[in-house]
């Protein structure tokens, strides 16, 4: 589910209108946490960086052995 989809219990209206104040801080909090390093990062590309790195550190703890 997306955020644009989410329906305010408060007022039974799209969040992303922001009609009540109950709308308004869950939209502003759903925007702060959307501020992180990876949040433009799907989690497909997060499991590929995930694998890469992992087969990085097998490939190096295995030149060292």
């Amino acid at each position: 589910m997306t955020y644009d989809r989410l329906v305010c219990a408060n007022c039974a209206a799209p969040v992303t209108e922001g009609r009540c104040p109950v709308c308004r801080a869950s939209r502003e909090r759903m925007r702060e946490q959307g501020q992180g390093p990876f949040a433009g990062i799907s989690p497909a590309t997060l499991a590929v960086l995930l694998v890469v790195l992992l087969t990085a550190l097998a490939l190096l703890a295995h030149q060292t052995v």
